[in-house]
């Protein structure tokens, strides 16, 4: 009896086996889901799990490749460059009799990922109760975009990389495109009508959160000088002591004015606290990501770091983000576009010094900077006209990344300030066809050796301007557009705003 119990538990193992093997699935990640968009005119990466051991064949457009799955079940392979096109299927096969998976509606075209704090998440339908989109409801009527595919990442913290997202491709329609970017969406219906292209994009947003939970935990360390960033996440963790009670006297108040038939009294927003850990949106929501093959990336970011402790480290931090995303992706110095913060009227941070460093990060290569301070808004800090923004950030694109010639894509660009008397005199790049401004030039400031800045008159002296302050006899550094709302007006011919800047 004990003989054939041993035979027995070894024949009801053995059909354990037989039907976990016999009911073994292929699996693709949700990054590569029906109406995905391939990039075109690049190696493809497609990636997935099996048993391990498991030969996976891939079969898409005229391609077959295969693959083995390694002892974590794991398997990855590359499909030749395709030109753009579509609608294709693509097909994942296991030779162990598994049920293989196809996906359809695959383009093959450009992949954009859109990513920042909340002035890129903000959708077309807008934030309700206190942000609305210009002209939405017309926008979000005409939004069926066939060429045009979305994917909204939902927002996930994480303590480590992680490897999927819960989000797949959808059509863009008014039903999907009214939750999704409204930067990027405009930024992708432009680069598709105008380069004749499927265009996929990536929506990876997660309102007021810092660049540093943007930056993986090796982008951090890799550089000593980023340290601080742990500093300002132990400051901020200080403050969360208080906040159960902040949160419950904010919700007597609501009880209240609820019970007294009263609108809600008007509250302070708090932000999440997991999504201020160093990295912890990097692991979310961009490691999965970093599998998938793009064209580039377009970012909007910056104002959470502007209070004046964190301010000055982010023209390190964000050229940091840069190579770290350009590290991980390992597509080489893949194009990064990027938004300067707009205008807003905040007194206690230091938004100038945000645009400054941006400014400057257009020293990394392959970089360029769309300028909106002319289309912010005093009052709200999310300013309506996303239109502008994703036409300028297309813009740039289709000058440096398409080639596109005879096109101005930048606004005038702080070269070098040289004294003439008491007045300074500013070079400007993107300044050749000259400059302009509504009345005199406005947002200027000088200052001597003290460094201490004073407003200044300046006058527009063909693609130069000149500048001076009466108290300033002996000046050394000149600025622009450095307070937060400023009534800053300097434009090229091409109606292209400048950028603050600081000589100093």
């Amino acid at each position: 009896m004990r003989f054939a119990g041993k035979i027995g538990c070894a024949a009801v193992g053995m059909a354990a086996v037989l039907v976990a093997t016999a009911g073994a699935e292929v699996k693709l990640p949700h990054l590569l889901s029906d109406h995905a968009v391939l990039q075109r005119e690049g190696p493809i990466h497609i990636w997935g799990e099996a048993d391990p051991g498991e030969t996976v064949t891939v079969r898409f457009h005229d391609q077959t490749r295969m693959a083995t799955a390694d002892d974590l079940g794991k398997w990855s392979l590359w499909l030749m460059p395709e030109k753009a096109g579509g609608p294709y299927t693509l097909s994942a096969t296991g030779s162990a009799g598994g049920a293989g998976l196809t996906v359809s509606d695959i383009l093959v075209g450009d992949v954009w990922v859109a990513s920042g704090q909340s002035n890129m998440e903000m959708p077309l339908a807008g934030f309700p109760n206190s942000a609305e989109l210009k002209n939405g409801p017309e926008e979000i009527a005409h939004a069926t975009l066939p060429n045009v595919r979305l994917l909204r990442v939902e927002k996930t913290t994480s303590e480590f990389p992680l490897n999927d997202v819960s989000a797949s491709w959808t059509e863009c329609n008014p039903q999907t495109a009214a939750e999704f970017s409204a930067v990027a969406y405009f930024y992708g219906r432009e680069i598709s009508e105008k380069e004749k292209v499927p265009v996929g994009l990536i929506d990876t947003t997660w309102g007021g959160t810092p660049v540093e939970s943007w930056i993986s935990l090796m982008g951090i360390s890799s550089d000593a000088s980023l340290m601080p960033l742990f500093k300002s996440r132990a400051l901020f963790a200080r403050n969360l002591a208080d906040m159960p009670a902040i949160l419950a006297k904010e919700k007597r108040e609501r009880d209240a004015a609820v019970a007294a038939h009263q609108p809600p009294p008007e509250q302070h927003w708090h932000p999440n606290p997991a999504s201020w850990v160093p990295a912890a949106l990097y692991n979310g929501m961009i490691a999965p990501e970093t599998q998938y093959t793009i064209k580039g990336v377009i970012w909007y970011q910056g104002e959470t770091n502007s209070d004046p402790e964190r301010a000055p480290l982010y023209a390190k931090a964000f050229p940091a983000l840069i190579a770290d995303w350009r590290r991980d992706w390992a597509q080489g110095n893949f194009p990064f576009l990027y938004v300067q913060i707009s205008n807003f009227y905040s007194p206690n941070e230091d938004w100038g010094m945000i645009r400054d460093a941006q400014r400057r990060t257009l020293f990394v290569t392959n970089t360029e900077m769309a300028v909106t301070l002319d289309v912010g808004t005093k009052d709200n800090v999310h300013p309506p006209d996303k239109q502008t923004v994703g036409a300028r950030l297309a813009l740039a694109a289709r000058a440096m990344v398409y080639g596109e010639r005879g096109i101005e894509y930048s606004g005038p660009l702080f070269r070098e300030a040289t004294v003439e008397g008491s007045a300074m005199r500013v070079y400007f790049d993107h300044a050749e066809s000259g400059l302009t401004s509504t009345g005199s030039p406005a947002g200027f400031e000088i200052a001597g050796e003290d460094g201490k800045f004073v407003p200044a008159t300046a006058k527009i002296d063909g693609s130069t301007v000149v500048v001076e302050a009466s108290g300033v006899s002996q000046p050394k550094f000149v600025r622009y557009g450095w307070a937060s709302w400023t009534d800053a007006n300097l434009f090229n011919k091409d109606k292209l705003p400048a950028s603050t800047f600081t000589s100093q």
